[in-house]
C-alpha cells in the first residue's frame, strides 16, 4: 500500500524546487497534493495530474493564506500534512542590511510558517484523524554563515516553532519535525553562488568548493530527492514517537 494513501497534503513554495520535488513524491505515495506558491502553482499542479491543485498564496498575507487552506480542505475534505517550505534568501553583511530586507526575510519564513500552520492545525484539530506538520529549516537552523543574518535568525526560529508546535498538537494528534538539508542546488542556491563570489571577492568555483560544500565528507549537493526522502518518512511516521525533531540531511556538513 502508498504510504500516503487517502492523506491530504499542502506544501507552500512548491511550484519549484524543494517544494515541487516534496510534492511530486507524496503523490506517488498516494496523497492528494495541493501546490502553494506565490506564483506559478496553478501550472505546476497541472503538469502533476489530477490529484493537485494549485493555490495562488502569498503566506504572509493573513487573508490568503486561510482561504487558500479552506480551498484546499474544501476541495479534498481537509488537510493532513502541512509543509511549510516558503522561503527567500538575501546575501548582505549585517552593517550594510536594510531593515525593510530583514523584515521581509522573517515575515516570509516566520510569520509565514506560523500562518499557515494555524490555519491547518486548527483543521486538523477539528477533523480528529491528527496529522504532521514539517518545517523546511536549513542547516543554518543549527549554525552560522557570514552575509546571512536573517536567513539564520528565520531558520533557528523554525526549530523553536517547531518544538512549540509538538507540544500544542500532540493534544489532537499532531506531529511536527523539521528538516535542516545542507545546500540543495534549487534556483535559490544558484542565486547564491554568484551573489556571494561578488561579496567575498572570490570565484564561483571558489564559492561551491571552498564555502557551500567545504565541511561536507564528500564535496557533494544534497540533492531534491534526498530532502523529498525524509519529507516523505516525517509525513508517513506511524506514531507520536517522532515528533519536536529535527532532521539534518547535509552530507555531513553538520552533525549532531
Amino acid at each position: 500500500m502508498s504510504k500516503l494513501q487517502g492523506k491530504v497534503a499542502l506544501v507552500t513554495g512548491a511550484a519549484s524546487g524543494i517544494g515541487r520535488a516534496i510534492a511530486e513524491r507524496y503523490l506517488r505515495e498516494g496523497a492528494r497534493v495541493a501546490i502553494a506558491d506565490i506564483k506559478g502553482a496553478e501550472d505546476a499542479a497541472r503538469s502533476l495530474g489530477r490529484d493537485a491543485i494549485g493555490v495562488q498564496m502569498d503566506v504572509t498575507n493573513e487573508k490568503q493564506v486561510e482561504e487558500g487552506v479552506a480551498q484546499v480542505a474544501a476541495r479534498f475534505s481537509g488537510v493532513d500534512i502541512l509543509v511549510s517550505n516558503a522561503g527567500v534568501q538575501h546575501i548582505s553583511a549585517l552593517v550594510d542590511l536594510e531593515f525593510a530586507d530583514w523584515r521581509r526575510m522573517l515575515a516570509i519564513h516566520l510569520d509565514g510558517a506560523f500562518l499557515t500552520t494555524r490555519a491547518c492545525l486548527r483543521r486538523m484539530r477539528d477533523q480528529g484523524r491528527g496529522g504532521s506538520i514539517i518545517y523546511m529549516g536549513s542547516v543554518h537552523s543549527k549554525e552560522a554563515s557570514p552575509l546571512k543574518a536573517p536567513y539564520v535568525t528565520a531558520k533557528h526560529g523554525l526549530i523553536g516553532l517547531c518544538k512549540s508546535v509538538a507540544k500544542e498538537g500532540a493534544a489532537f494528534g499532531v506531529r511536527s519535525n523539521t528538516i535542516c538539508p545542507g545546500f540543495v542546488r534549487t534556483p535559490l542556491v544558484e542565486k547564491q553562488i554568484p551573489e556571494q563570489a561578488r561579496d567575498l571577492g572570490i570565484t564561483e568555483q571558489e564559492v561551491i568548493k571552498n564555502v557551500m560544500l567545504k565541511n561536507t565528507v564528500d564535496g557533494e549537493f544534497t540533492t531534491l530527492a534526498d530532502v523529498a526522502e525524509v519529507a516523505l518518512f516525517f509525513a508517513a511516521f506511524p506514531s507520536n514517537a517522532l515528533t519536536g525533531q529535527s532532521v539534518i540531511v547535509s552530507h555531513g556538513w553538520h552533525m549532531e
